[in-house]
């Protein structure tokens, strides 16, 4: 059927000025860490946790999350930049063939994971005084929301595509020079975090699990990376020749897999 054929071709820039632009992907970073600010502000609160100690969680938050994706996304899928360029990896500018400045484009969730628990373990220690599982229990809320946004940013820019559905059905991206619907890989995984926040959200504040320490970090690795392991299934390859890397998985899967464990322990594990 024809009315479930998207053409989509929005522009990526709201505004350009020169060579600085606003972009819409900017523009959800902005959403995710602003209603991540206000989520974790109400935890706070409910917590009884000085709302002093929000400001330097906000900067933790959003260093680790732009060096992680971003160091990530190199590491992962493009090392050979990495070594190459290492300045224009962490600076949001490209020195060559001419100086432009290019926001930080090319981020992976998977390092910025990492980024993040790294920060909390330093924000723990440094600054909130409790063990780094009492915070990682609650920034997950805010997190899962905040990935929503991030996937919405992905099909604005027409990045991150799905594989080609071969019917009428999907978003057929004119920008990129196609005339054939591809699944919204996108959307799938941008609804998906949504449920996951919300599900989040309801065990936080309606059940007594926060209590248990690392249940909720457990149950966010759990059902983010096992949705993240099925819906590559419909993505295109973000990175060539690695498709079916291993056991026909592709990176993201491969690299999915061992963060499902992680998140198992940290559910099942004795509540002592």
């Amino acid at each position: 059927m024809i009315l479930l054929q998207i053409n989509w071709n929005p522009s990526p820039e709201i505004f350009k000025i020169g060579s600085f632009a606003i972009r819409y992907y900017s523009l959800m970073f902005v959403f995710a860490f602003m209603f991540g600010l206000y989520l974790m502000k109400k935890i706070f609160i409910n917590e009884k946790i000085s709302i002093e100690k929000l400001d330097s969680l906000f900067i933790y938050t959003v260093i680790s999350v732009l060096i992680g994706a971003r160091i990530g996304h190199f590491l992962f899928y493009d090392p050979e930049f990495l070594i190459k360029k290492p300045l224009e990896v962490i600076l949001p500018f490209r020195f060559s063939p001419k100086f432009e400045f290019t926001g930080f484009a090319g981020l992976a969730s998977h390092g910025a994971v990492i980024g993040v628990i790294i920060a909390m373990y330093l924000y723990s220690k440094k600054v909130l005084k409790k063990p780094i599982l009492f915070i990682l229990d609650r920034i997950v809320v805010p997190v899962a929301l905040g990935g929503m946004f991030v996937r919405l940013g992905n099909l604005m820019n027409s990045e991150i595509i799905g594989k080609p559905t071969n019917s009428d059905y999907g978003f057929v991206f004119k920008r990129l020079g196609e005339d054939f619907p591809r699944h919204p890989a996108q959307l799938y995984e941008a609804m998906s975090y949504l449920v996951i926040f919300i599900i989040l959200y309801f065990v936080y504040w309606k059940t007594d699990k926060k209590k248990q320490l690392g249940y909720m970090f457990g149950l966010f690795f759990v059902m983010l990376w096992t949705v993240r392991f099925f819906v590559e299934f419909f993505k295109k390859a973000q990175v060539e020749g690695r498709e079916d890397w291993i056991l026909g998985l592709n990176t993201g899967q491969v690299l999915s897999i061992p963060l499902i464990i992680i998140g198992l322990y940290f559910m099942l594990r004795d509540k002592k």
